[in-house]
């Protein structure tokens, strides 16, 4: 039988080989970012391991759809067997890259609150929002009732990116969204979530109270949004 030791060895070797797995993929990434289009033999010899080793993530990634390949150069090839291929990044691949895009958003509204002010960061806040609803103002209008309008708002969310969902909570209605694109950068810049508000709450035409946000290191951003007016209780004389 085998001791405890090599039991917990047995499983935990698929996680170490995974994480190595994982890390030689993330090489040919950076090698074909690098110097593709590339043969799998170069990859190989670059790499320092088996031909057949590659040539199983290169396999991976193709049908992952982040690289393609093509026959490769004539230049160089041996005059037997089938042509060598070649293998290059897709937009795909290219997307698996680290990027720095919440960086690049903050230097950006730091420099637009330096050259005009603080109250240019709102206004771009503002318009922001109001490019999410927009495309949906027709059917804000239109709509019947504020429930049918929440629907609306939140379906305008999901469009932009913000993977929202409603759902009845008392009183009211629950406006979770699971996502923020922006959570980072409105970390920093609160205006974003302020901005948001006003005009979420203006396509609404109605109050709605933000209770929770990502930016603030919430797991989801929660607005509620009330469907009747509640009178304050009165006690009898």
């Amino acid at each position: 039988m085998k001791t405890a030791a090599a039991l917990d060895g047995a499983l935990e070797a698929p996680s170490t080989n995974d994480r190595g797995e994982g890390r030689t993929r993330e090489a040919v990434i950076q090698l074909l970012l690098a110097d593709g289009p590339i043969t799998a033999a170069d990859l190989a010899a670059r790499l320092g391991i088996s031909p057949a080793a590659v040539r199983r993530h290169l396999d991976q990634l193709l049908a992952e759809g982040a690289v393609r390949s093509r026959e490769a150069s004539a230049r160089g090839q041996r005059g037997r067997g089938r042509p060598a291929r070649s293998y290059l990044l897709t937009d795909v691949g290219r997307e698996r890259l680290p990027h720095q895009y919440d960086d690049l958003a903050v230097q950006a509204l730091e420099y637009l609150q330096q050259v005009a002010g603080p109250e240019s960061v709102s206004e771009f806040a503002r318009r922001r929002a109001e490019a999410i609803v927009e495309p949906f103002t027709d059917r804000l209008e239109a709509a019947p009732d504020l429930a049918t309008r929440a629907g609306v708002l939140a379906e305008a969310l999901t469009a932009a990116g913000f993977s929202a969902s409603l759902e009845q909570v008392g009183v009211g209605q629950q406006l979770c969204q699971h996502h923020c694109p922006v959570g980072h950068v409105a970390a920093k810049y609160p205006q974003l979530c302020e901005e948001e508000m006003a005009v979420f709450t203006r396509a609404l035409g109605s109050y709605a109270q933000r209770l929770a946000t990502i930016a603030r290191g919430d797991p989801v951003c929660t607005t509620f949004i009330p469907l009747a007016t509640i009178s304050p209780h009165r006690s009898s004389a």
